[in-house]
């Protein structure tokens, strides 16, 4: 398995690049859409990603549960983690659990994955209590797949830097 990590801030351009490494492997690519559309922005953001795509790509959408979606050999770009963990902290799912799992479904595939997730850690500590925890738990999640990862790119104003 090829296991890539693509992190930086919003609208760093994560998701146009991680689209790009993916089509290094050959097709059909599974992208995992973990973002729901529950309002117009949000629904505008999912057009885009959807515009930029072609043929080639399966999309399932998977706001909570992973295990199916990574269930395939096709090379999978799993987007977005952090998107992700905001819908597990609403479901009062235990993050810890969730991301142990996590990395043993990622451990057990064979074919390339890409997975992309926001770096929230960059700035001032949150005002609220659930703010500090997603950012808390953003910070543990991002550090525990960056360990696991093969590569790991970091997106800064649309140009990536290879961390490792």
């Amino acid at each position: 398995m090829t296991f890539t990590l693509v992190i930086g801030g919003t609208r760093s351009g994560k998701s146009a690049f991680a689209e790009s490494l993916i089509m290094h492997a050959p097709p059909p690519w599974r992208y995992i859409a973990t973002a729901e559309a529950l309002d117009a922005s949000m629904r505008a953001r999912i057009a885009g990603h959807q515009a930029r795509r072609g043929a080639g790509w399966e999309t399932i959408e998977a706001p909570l549960s992973l295990e199916i979606a990574l269930q395939t050999e096709k090379p999978v770009l799993l987007d977005c983690l952090t998107l992700w963990l905001s819908n597990l902290l609403h479901a009062d799912r235990h993050i810890a659990d969730e991301t142990t799992q996590l990395c043993e479904m990622l451990s057990k595939r064979a074919a390339p994955t890409i997975i992309v997730s926001s770096e929230v850690g960059l700035g001032i500590t949150p005002e609220n209590a659930l703010a500090r925890r997603f950012a808390d738990e953003a910070g543990e999640m991002n550090q525990k797949l960056a360990r696991m990862a093969d590569h790991l790119y970091l997106l800064v104003a649309g140009y990536p830097l290879k961390i490792k």
